[in-house]
């Protein structure tokens, strides 16, 4: 199985990320869901007005992009995950995300 490219904490290795993501993380849940073919707008959006369901909706997402990178964990790690560590969880699916669209890019 395969591990995530940046640790939980590993977020300030994309500066700009780590800083889209504090001002606003419903844009970078929302992106994130994207990049799995889920709604950006309706991930971003219940992610800012019903939290608890956006955070579902996040973790789903982080499920998403763990098994197609064959990243082991559970629904329930990824929730806890977003519960409480919710912007490091954001940034380390998004570098995840952009360097699969990187790869695909640069082929």
């Amino acid at each position: 199985m395969g591990e995530w490219t940046y640790g939980l904490c590993g977020c300030f290795s994309d500066c700009t990320l780590c800083l889209i993501t504090y001002i606003a993380p419903c844009y970078t849940a929302g992106k994130n869901a994207e990049g799995v073919g889920d709604s950006c707008m309706k991930v971003g959006a219940c992610y800012y007005i019903f939290p608890i369901f956006g955070i579902y909706l996040v973790a789903k997402a982080r499920e998403k992009i763990r098994e197609q990178h064959g990243i082991e964990g559970s629904f329930g790690m990824d929730c806890l995950m977003h519960l409480f560590c919710p912007l490091c969880a954001l940034v380390q699916d998004a570098n995840v995300s952009i360097l699969r669209v990187l790869r695909i890019y640069s082929l």
